[in-house]
């Protein structure tokens, strides 16, 4: 009995000695990752003067954080004034573009062009289009000093006078809503001093356009009514057709984005013209000059819209090539301005 009960004993004390069973270790915080940080050197383009020298800046920084960095150091050159590029002789570099994408080390050498004052291309828009509105009416009112005395504040008797101020009334007061509420422009701003370049051409055509149309002595088309009817038409159609494109290629782009998209037809009929043409806004644009020119009959209109022509076929075209760069799956099929022709 004795023996039993000392082992019983000793099996208790065991068991009661036995270390309970040890809980798993937390497992070690895994370590942060490492930040490379760069440093930026900006140099003057010409001069190649250190203007500016950042150290610690962050990989994922992009080209307008390290220009807001500069324009802390040097106020007087804001964002929109400046261009950075890698090479004194290199493409400028984009907003958008991020640090540690560029084709640069660590310590990146960046070279500054002063770009010149700067003017939103909203402002530069609008300043455009209230010009040749408000000239072209002055004409239309005959006020003094423009036409004889005698003929001060008066009124043409022929009624494509009076169509013609309507419909060039109408595109500019269009082109200044559009601006207002429709565009949406991916260059933020403009030099100021293209200014006076763009507002000289829209207003020395508008004051020329005006002049002979308001003249006292003006005629009225060769065929009358008739071909004032059918220029009408043309006219009417191709600015619906140009509101129809903006409206389009407002919808394609969200608000504050860059990226590009490519247009399609929609349910809209006026559309249906992507399906052969780029830029199917200069379409439109050279039909309706070519309506009102047909309205008219007036040389200088007939020049502005070869001019205008002549201009918007080279913004189609370099629109066409940066779709077909851009865009592997872009339409083949489609022509820049003219459909199978230009």
């Amino acid at each position: 009995m004795d023996a039993l009960a000392l082992e019983a004993k000793g099996a208790k004390t065991e068991g009661a000695s036995a270390p309970a069973p040890s809980k798993p270790r937390p497992k070690p915080p895994k370590k942060a990752k490492r930040i490379v940080y760069f440093e930026v050197e900006i140099q003057h383009v010409k001069s190649r003067e250190k203007l500016l020298l950042l150290d610690k800046v962050e990989p994922t920084a992009t080209i307008l954080d390290i220009k807001s960095m500069f324009h802390k150091s040097n106020p007087h050159w804001y964002p929109a004034r400046q261009s950075l590029c890698l090479d004194p002789k290199g493409k400028p570099l984009r907003d958008e573009d991020i640090l540690q994408e560029l084709p640069v080390g660590t310590t990146a050498t960046f070279y500054f062009r002063d770009l010149g004052a700067q003017i939103s291309w909203g402002t530069v828009f609008l300043i455009e289009c209230i010009g040749p509105l408000v000239i072209y009416l002055l004409f239309y009112f005959r006020l003094p000093l423009i036409y004889a005395p005698r003929h001060d504040f008066s009124t043409s008797k022929h009624l494509v006078v009076h169509i013609a101020c309507v419909c060039h009334s109408f595109h500019y007061l269009k082109r200044i809503l559009e601006t207002l509420f429709v565009h949406r422009f991916s260059h933020g701003t403009m030099p100021m001093r293209n200014i006076f370049k763009n507002c000289s051409y829209y207003w020395c055509f508008a004051a020329w356009m005006a002049y002979y149309i308001n003249h006292p002595l003006y005629t009225p088309p060769y065929y009358g009514e008739r071909q004032v009817k059918t220029a009408l038409g043309i006219f009417l159609f191709c600015q619906l057709g140009s509101l129809s494109i903006h409206m389009a290629l407002r919808n394609l782009k969200l608000p504050g984005s860059k990226n590009k998209k490519i247009p399609y037809p929609t349910k809209n009929p006026f559309t249906w013209i992507f399906a052969l043409v780029s830029c199917p806004n200069y379409t439109y644009e050279v039909g309706s000059w070519l309506g009102f020119t047909v309205m008219t009959q007036c040389l200088p209109v007939l020049f502005f819209t070869v001019v205008g022509f002549i201009q918007m076929t080279v913004w189609a075209r370099g629109k066409h090539r940066s779709y077909l760069k851009e865009f592997r799956e872009y339409p083949t099929l489609r022509s820049p301005i003219l459909p199978f022709i230009l």
